[in-house]
């Protein structure tokens, strides 16, 4: 079995990428899990627009720096922390969990670069699927299964959802309201605050300032809640501090200026 081609760096939490097909793979199955191990130490969660309502009450949303900037749900202001995933991948708390975490080990990728055709793929590095396991059936014969269709569904349903949150992200950068972002937090006992940065966020006074006409179009689309669900996330930053340093996982041993990884 060939894995599907791959480019310089795949995707956060994959491993490795494989198309899945009936010649190869009829008698193997897939498992549903209570625990995503690939979330321990994954603070930056990709996050499509549409998500935001839901991600705005357990998570700061912030954007990446740089080029195809993409919405991140925070669950750790430092690099390898999550505070809402224990050590073997558990939840620690009741959240709402990104669909980009829900989709693993599933995706849709091109397996030729001249193609804008997508197939669906998996992770084989992960039991999560295999021939020895108990589980559903990925085929019925050569016809994709139930447990197939609905993991296919879903992928492609992502798809179109970035897709939205690219026009999103477009809109965003039209009218220049996205901004170096920076948070600082003091921490009782401590002389001075950590400041962190590395993230996008929206210029709140360039909001202020926007036409009422372009203003009413957004309400209309549906666009400019979703903005302020983006901004109202942000008092979470200092709550997820607050649980780092609860968990033994904050300025203790992570201190200083720290930029969020891109």
């Amino acid at each position: 079995m060939a894995s599907a081609p791959q480019t310089n760096q795949l995707p956060l939490f994959y491993q490795d990428l494989m198309p899945l097909n009936s010649r190869d793979h009829s008698t193997w199955k897939s498992r549903g899990t209570e625990k995503a191990p690939w979330l321990v130490g994954q603070h930056a969660i990709p996050l499509t627009v549409e998500e935001f309502p839901q991600a705005q009450r357990n998570f700061p949303i912030v954007f990446s720096v740089g080029e195809g900037s993409v919405p991140l749900a925070l669950m750790g202001l430092n690099e390898g922390v999550n505070v809402f995933i224990d050590d073997e991948g558990g939840i620690i708390e009741p959240i709402y969990v990104p669909a980009y975490a829900r989709r693993y080990p599933f995706m849709l990728a091109k397996l030729e670069q001249d193609t804008d055709t997508l197939s669906l793929c998996f992770d084989p590095t992960h039991d999560l699927i295999g021939e020895n396991i108990e589980g559903q059936p990925l085929f019925d014969g050569d016809q994709p299964s139930e447990a197939t269709n609905n993991a296919l569904n879903f992928c492609q349903q992502f798809e179109e959802a970035g897709q939205r949150t690219a026009a999103f992200i477009a809109e965003l950068e039209k009218h220049n309201l996205l901004m170096d972002g920076e948070v600082s937090i003091q921490q009782q006992g401590t002389d001075q605050p950590f400041v962190y940065r590395g993230f996008r966020m929206i210029d709140q006074q360039k909001l202020v300032e926007m036409r009422g006409d372009i203003l009413r179009q957004w309400s209309q689309s549906g666009l400019l809640p979703l903005i302020y669900a983006h901004v109202f996330s942000l008092d979470l930053m200092r709550e997820i501090f607050s649980k780092q340093v609860t968990q033994g996982k904050g300025p203790a041993i992570l201190t200083g200026d720290t930029a969020l990884p891109n």
